[in-house]
C-alpha cells in the first residue's frame, strides 16, 4: 500500500481524476495462469490452462464479457466499486468483529482516575469535532501517492465517509448507506456507551458547539446514568457483533415497537459512537490491547458497550486500554489512520488545557436510549452473546515487535520496505507448512475516481524459488544465489504492486466479468467454477502494510477459517506485526508463524550483511590490484 504525502492545496473537487481502467482481456488471464501456475498441481493446472484458453479464445465467452465491462467503465465513474464493496463486505454474512472490522490500538494511557479517563474521551470527541469540520468544510489537504511512481493527486471520498456511514444488516446482503454532503453538517450527536447502555450526547446547543469542559461535564453525567440499576436495560450493542443474517433478524423483531425505532434512528445518524469501557482486567500487553480492541473481551467484559454497525467507535478503557473500531465497508486503513493521527496529535499537543469557560451554560442532560424487550428478544441476545463468545474464544492472536531492525536497513539495502516484508512473510509461511498459498496484499487505487483497493498477489513464482534456496538444507545455494533470488522476488513483488496501483491487477477485473455474466444471465463461466480459481481466491495469507507516524498500531483477524491476518507497521527501527489465526484450526498458530517470521527475518538480514560484506572485500582487493605499487625508501 503507498505511503501518503499530504498536498497544501485547498480541497481539488474540480481535479477529476481518472477513471478505474480495464486491463486487456489477454493480458490478465495470462497473470492469472502465471499467479497460479505454482501454488497448483500440474495435473490441476493443465486443466486450468485449458479453461482459461478457451474463456480468452476469440468469439469466446471472455470477450462478450470484456465488450460489456468496457460499456459500463464508459457508463459510471467507477466500474469496479459496486461489485467490489459487494463482493468484499455487504454480501459477506460473518460477524463484523475480528472477521471484518479492523482495530486501531492507541498508546497505552496512564490514567490517574476516572475522572482523568473522561477528560481524556472529552479531548478525544473535540479532536473528533475539530476533524470531521475539516471534512465539512472540504479543508483536509489533498493525499498524494509516495513511493512507486509518486506524486499523483489521490481521490479524497473515503475521508467524506468517515462519520456519515452507516452499514445496515440485511438477510442476504448489507446496505452501506452515507449521509449526503450537505446533511453531514447537520449531524449534531454523538451515541456514548457505557456499561452495555447507550447514551446520546448532543455535540451542539443553541447552534453553538460544546466546549472540551461542557462535554466532559455531560460524559460525567452519562456515567452517573449508567449507574442507575433501576434504569438499566439489556445489552442491545451484543445485536450488533453477531452475523449479518442474524443481526437482520433481531433487527426485524426490534422494530416492531416504536420505542426500539426511535433509538435505533438515533444511533443510525449518529456522528460516531464512544464507548466507556470497564477495566477489563488482563494486563495491559500489546497483545491483549488488540484483542480486546478487536472485540472487547465478549460479553462478560466489554464486547456488548459496542455497535458495530457504525463506521467510527473510539474506545477509552478506564484502564487506559484505547483505539478505534471501524466498520471497514466505507473506507481503508489509511484514512482511518490520517484520522487517527489528527485526534492523537490533538490530545497530546496540549492534554490538560481544559478552558474554562466564561458563560456557564445550562444544558440538557444526556438522554438515554430506551429499548422494549420481550422474551424473543431476550433469547435472540442471549444467542449473540454466545457467538461472540466463542469468536473471542477462537481468536489467536500474537502481537509482535521485531527490533532487531526496520525500514532504514532495508531502504539501505536498495530494496523497498513492503516488497522486502512480504517475501519475509512467504518465508514464514514455507517454514511453517513447506509451500506457498494465494497471497492478499491491499493495494490502494486511490488515485482513480473514487478508488478503494485492489490485490497484489504476493506469493510469486520469484518468492517461491527464494524461500525455497533459505529453506534447503543441504547447502546447495551459494548467497550469490539466493542474493539473486531475493533480488528478483522483490522486483516481481514491486511490480505487481505497480500493476496494481494502477488499475492493471487481476482480481478486479475477473470480479467485473464474473458479476457481468450473473448480469447476463449466463451459465457461470467454467473459469469461475475451477477448482484453481476457487482456490485462489481463498487468502490463507491476508495481508496490509499500515505505517503510522504516530505510536499505534493496527490489527484485524484471518479471512478465512484456515488462514492467518498480517498486519504489519515499518518503522525506522523496528517493525510491528499483528498475526492473527483461529485456535479452532489444527494447521495454524500465531506462535510459530511469528517465531518463524523473526527466524525468517534475521536469516534474510545476515545474507545481505554477508554480501555486502563479500562484495566490500572483493572491491578492497580489486582496488589493491589495480594501484601500482609504490618502491620504498
Amino acid at each position: 500500500m503507498p505511503i501518503l504525502e499530504r498536498g497544501t492545496a485547498r480541497d481539488r473537487d474540480s481535479q477529476v481524476l481518472p477513471k478505474v481502467p480495464v486491463p486487456l482481456l489477454k493480458q490478465t488471464l495470462d497473470t492469472y495462469l502465471k499467479c497460479v501456475q505454482h501454488l497448483a498441481k500440474e495435473e490441476q493446472f493443465k486443466k486450468t490452462r485449458a479453461i482459461v484458453e478457451k474463456f480468452g479464445a476469440p468469439g469466446g465467452v471472455g470477450e462478450t464479457l470484456q465488450k460489456n465491462l468496457l460499456e459500463r467503465r464508459d457508463k459510471m465513474a467507477n466500474w469496479v466499486y459496486d461489485y467490489w464493496l459487494e463482493d468484499m463486505y455487504l454480501n459477506n454474512r460473518l460477524a463484523l468483529p475480528v472477521n471484518s472490522s479492523p482495530a486501531m490500538v492507541f498508546p497505552k494511557q496512564m490514567f490517574k482516575d476516572h475522572k482523568d479517563a473522561l477528560r481524556f474521551a472529552a479531548r478525544l470527541i473535540s479532536g473528533v469535532l475539530e476533524y470531521k469540520a475539516l471534512i465539512d468544510t472540504r479543508s483536509l489537504p489533498v493525499d498524494f501517492t509516495r513511493g512507486q511512481l509518486a506524486v499523483m493527486p489521490m481521490c479524497m471520498e473515503q475521508y467524506y465517509r468517515l462519520f456519515t456511514s452507516y452499514r445496515y444488516p440485511g438477510l442476504k446482503t448489507d446496505t452501506l448507506k452515507v449521509q449526503m454532503k450537505a446533511a453531514s453538517s447537520a449531524l449534531e450527536h454523538m451515541i456514548v456507551a457505557c456499561k452495555n447502555q447507550f447514551f446520546v450526547l448532543d455535540v451542539v446547543a443553541n447552534s453553538k458547539q460544546l466546549s472540551e469542559e461542557e462535554i466532559l461535564s455531560q460524559l460525567e453525567k452519562i456515567v452517573k446514568m449508567s449507574e442507575n440499576a433501576e434504569e438499566k436495560l439489556p445489552p442491545f450493542g451484543i445485536l450488533t457483533s453477531d452475523g449479518r443474517t442474524e443481526w437482520a433478524q433481531a433487527r426485524e423483531a426490534l422494530i416492531k415497537d416504536q420505542i426500539n425505532r426511535d433509538s435505533l434512528a438515533l444511533i443510525e445518524s449518529c456522528i460516531c459512537v464512544v464507548c466507556l469501557d470497564e477495566p477489563s482486567g488482563l494486563q495491559p500487553s500489546d497483545t491483549n490491547r488488540a484483542l480486546l480492541m478487536l472485540h472487547g473481551g465478549g460479553h462478560e467484559k466489554n464486547g456488548a458497550n459496542r455497535w458495530y454497525d457504525k463506521s467510527m467507535q473510539f474506545v477509552v478503557g478506564m484502564d487506559g486500554i484505547c483505539g478505534v473500531v471501524c466498520e471497514h465497508s466505507p473506507f481503508e486503513g489509511i484514512v482511518l489512520v490520517q484520522c487517527c493521527e489528527y485526534i492523537m496529535k490533538y490530545i497530546m499537543e496540549s492534554p490538560s488545557k481544559m478552558v474554562k469557560s466564561s458563560s456557564y451554560r445550562e444544558l440538557p442532560p444526556p438522554r438515554r436510549l430506551r429499548w422494549k424487550c420481550n422474551p424473543h428478544i431476550q433469547g435472540l441476545l442471549a444467542a449473540s452473546a454466545e457467538r461472540l463468545q466463542r469468536l473471542v474464544n477462537n481468536l489467536d492472536m500474537n502481537v509482535f515487535k521485531f527490533k532487531d531492525y526496520g525500514k532504514e536497513f532495508i531502504k539501505q539495502q536498495k530494496m523497498s520496505p513492503d516488497a522486502f516484508i512480504q517475501v519475509a512473510l512467504q518465508l514464514a509461511f514455507f517454514k511453517c507448512t513447506g509451500r506457498l498459498v494465494s497471497t492478499y496484499e491491499s493495494a490502494s487505487i486511490r488515485r482513480f475516481q473514487e478508488g478503494r483497493v485492489d490485490n497484489i498477489r504476493s506469493a510469486t513464482a520469484e518468492a517461491l524459488a527464494f524461500v525455497k534456496s533459505m529453506a534447503d538444507e543441504r547447502g546447495a545455494f551459494s548467497d550469490s544465489e539466493k542474493m539473486k533470488r531475493l533480488g528478483d522476488a522483490i522486483k516481481a513483488q514491486t511490480s505487481y504492486t505497480i500493476a496494481a496501483i494502477t488499475g492493471m491487477a487481476i482480481d478486479n477485473h475477473l470480479l467485473g466479468l464474473l458479476r457481468i455474466a450473473k448480469e447476463l444471465n449466463m451459465e457461470k463461466p467454467e473459469i469461475f467454477c475451477d477448482e484453481t480459481y476457487l482456490a485462489s481466491n481463498h487468502f490463507i495469507l491476508s495481508t496490509s502494510q499500515v505505517p503510522t507516524t504516530v505510536e499505534m498500531f493496527c490489527c484485524y483477524g484471518p479471512v478465512v477459517p484456515n488462514g492467518y491476518g498480517a498486519c504489519y507497521n515499518p518503522q525506522s527501527d523496528h517493525i510491528i506485526f499483528c498475526i492473527s489465526s483461529f485456535w479452532d484450526n489444527t494447521e495454524t498458530s500465531s506462535v510459530v508463524f511469528v517465531k518463524a517470521l523473526n527466524e525468517g527475518l534475521l536469516e534474510i538480514r545476515d545474507l545481505c550483511n554477508r554480501s555486502n560484506a563479500t562484495a566490500s572485500k572483493l572491491a578492497v582487493s580489486s582496488q589493491g590490484a589495480s594501484q601500482p605499487h609504490k618502491s620504498g625508501k
